[in-house]
């Protein structure tokens, strides 16, 4: 069971969320202010940290300055109210993972939240993430489908390593991007859907064992050939 240190000093709030994520499976710890948020988080052993932007003692960014300078890697999900395109970019430069700003629904919290967790897991145990006949090398950042390396640009490694993190698992357009590119999805940009068209005449030239399936309107599922 992961577990996730929610640090968050609206107690409403904090309780909502706690809820969400013990529903869907996780362990979870709270604090209510960033000096015991910053306490907790080096002292305990959590695989993913939800960390509000605005906190009272010690703000979220100044904390996670702190833990990233005391070598603490994991993955941190920002919340916050402040959406604008240069404060996302100040909290992953900060150190964050991923930046989910408020209001958000609890369904893409959780949905976050086990992507981070599913990635340290990934990275802790393996050196490389194998679904069906491909094989990805995260040692030399290579790809291989059923023994053929293919050539990647570097966003499209990107993708293609979100994508089986989150094998078998629908993940949104702007779950994408944001992980990718580090920063708030512009809903018409088609640059994911011209990237993913790209490493799918990679994988399959003729089209006839698809890896990468479209949801409509909603976005993309990586799963093995059947």
């Amino acid at each position: 069971m992961a577990s996730v240190l929610v640090v968050e000093d609206d107690r409403r709030v904090a309780a909502e969320i706690g809820s969400a994520l013990a529903e869907y499976g996780f362990q979870v710890d709270e604090a209510p202010s960033g000096s015991i948020g910053l306490r907790k988080a080096l002292d305990g052993k959590f695989d993913v940290i939800v960390l509000d932007r605005m906190l009272p003692e010690i703000d979220g960014l100044s904390l996670l300055t702190k833990l990233r300078a005391a070598k603490v890697s994991t993955p941190v999900l920002i919340l916050s109210a402040l959406s604008a395109v240069n404060e996302r970019v100040d909290g992953l430069r900060a150190g964050g993972d991923d930046y989910l700003a408020k209001p958000f629904e609890f369904i893409e919290l959780t949905a976050r939240v086990d992507a981070l967790a599913r990635r340290k897991m990934a990275a802790e145990a393996v050196n490389e993430l194998v679904v069906g006949d491909l094989r990805l090398d995260l040692i030399d950042r290579v790809l291989y489908c059923a023994e053929r390396e293919i050539e990647l640009l570097p966003k499209e490694f990107a993708i293609i390593e979100f994508l089986m993190q989150n094998a078998g698992t629908l993940v949104s357009r702007k779950m994408i991007f944001e992980s990718v590119w580090g920063y708030s999805f512009n809903h018409q940009s088609s640059v994911i859907d011209v990237h993913i068209g790209k490493i799918r005449k990679k994988l399959d030239p003729d089209g006839l064992n698809p890896r990468i399936h479209t949801v409509r309107n909603t976005g993309f599922i990586l799963r093995a050939p059947a």
